[in-house]
């Protein structure tokens, strides 16, 4: 059986907004901000001195306002009536980067960068900042040598800190005290270091997709052969083709921007509670280090598309059905493609242990913990062996059973 081809939706420079089809429950990715998108800040990047003392305010995650760090004197951060995170359109903006080699942002203006001397990475901050070691590799920064911003494409929203610092760190205790395979001094020990608040950049694209695929569906059917004490059933595979195509609707694939960290790690924080994120307001990063992004936003989307192609590969195989599934061809078109530049918070630590670097990180809205750490090859052996035993008791059991029988 194959399902009717529909066909391809036209791929426009400026298309219109497409609504995501409905979906069950079981569909519907995480973290889905359908209803927000970006805004362009209306103020240029400064520092909020306090009314009280004169200091620099720093977002307090406890109020999710403004705090000054002497005095304790709070501001609220208020958003506009008409404030909201709104999709860009993709195709738009790669015109413009091509034409004019500038995104035209004033947001980093008056912000600072700094780049680590020894991992090469580069933070941005605005007036203080919650701490001065590289949250990468942990080596002290030297904020005397930071330099003005550069522009690049605005900032769309920002996931406002929502876990402590002191919250964050219980949290990595209970996932240091939960790694088994871990040397005992280390789980005993503990991660030593400090945390920094770190706002990481992602991209997340939407993209109505059209797939047409080619295939075979295999299904499976038993004969048996040989005779007297040979015979046995043999399983075997009969193949027929299979081809269709079909749309989907694809809502905020994330793809983190920084090559600071593993992809790997920074997908283990996931998922994000992304209908909390605010419209972008430089106010929300005071204290906090931020970091700039590495993949620039075409790569960003050559990712995604590595991310959607995975589970366009899933719904083939469950279209063409069977026993056995084989493609051989999956042209993907995408069009309606937008895009949102976002910060997301992260408590990250780097440490060392026996001389080896390692980084953790938490998810500052979530208090998810991922990040790496070492393992005792002693467990891991000994937990093998234990397996290896445990299959040959069964075996020999199993084995006597039948002779039994």
């Amino acid at each position: 059986m194959s399902d009717a081809p529909a066909p391809p939706p036209v791929p426009s420079q400026a298309p219109p907004p497409v609504p995501a089809p409905a979906r069950s429950p079981e569909e519907q990715p995480h973290g889905s901000t359908r209803f927000a998108g970006a805004l362009t800040d209306r103020g240029k990047g400064r520092t909020f001195p306090c009314p009280t003392c004169g200091a620099a305010l720093e977002f307090h995650i406890g109020s999710q306002g403004l705090k000054c760090p002497f005095c304790g004197a709070e501001e609220t951060v208020e958003q506009a009536e008409d404030a909201a995170v709104e999709e860009r359109d993709f195709q738009a903006m790669l015109t413009r980067l091509r034409e004019t080699h500038d995104a035209g942002s004033h947001q980093y203006d008056e912000m600072r960068e700094v780049r680590c001397r020894s991992c090469g990475g580069t933070v941005l901050f605005a007036g203080t900042v919650t701490g001065t070691e590289c949250p990468y590799c942990a080596t002290p920064l030297q904020l005397d040598a930071a330099e003005q911003a550069k522009s690049r494409i605005a900032l769309d929203g920002v996931l406002p800190f929502q876990v402590s610092e002191k919250q964050a760190a219980k949290n990595l205790k209970e996932w240091v005290a939960s790694r088994w395979f871990a040397p005992n001094d280390f789980r005993k020990r503990g991660v030593r270091g400090k945390f920094n608040g770190v706002y990481l950049p992602y991209w997340t694209f939407d993209s109505l997709t059209f797939t047409r695929y080619h295939g075979q569906r295999g299904e499976h059917y038993w004969v048996t052969v040989g005779t007297g004490d040979k015979k046995r059933r043999v399983r075997k595979t009969r193949w027929y083709p299979a081809s269709g195509a079909f749309e989907r609707f694809f809502d905020d694939t994330l793809v983190v921007a920084s090559d600071a960290v593993s992809r790997g790690l920074a997908e283990d924080l996931e998922p994000w509670p992304l209908p909390k994120v605010n419209p972008y307001d430089q106010r929300l990063l005071a204290g906090f280090l931020v970091r700039t992004y590495d993949v620039e936003l075409e790569p960003g989307f050559q990712l995604a598309d590595a991310r959607m192609r995975q589970q366009l590969e899933y719904d083939v195989r469950r279209r063409i059905g069977g026993d056995e599934q084989r493609i051989s061809s999956m042209d993907v078109r995408h069009s309606a493609v937008t895009f949102k530049h976002l910060l997301l918070p992260v408590w990250m630590l780097a440490y060392r242990y026996k001389g080896e670097p390692h980084q953790v990180l938490v998810n500052a809205v979530t208090g998810r913990v991922t990040g790496e750490r070492p393992y005792s090859w002693i467990k891991i052996t000994l937990a093998v062996v234990a397996g290896l035993i445990a299959c040959g008791l069964i075996f020999l059991f199993t084995q006597g059973g039948v002779r039994l029988r």
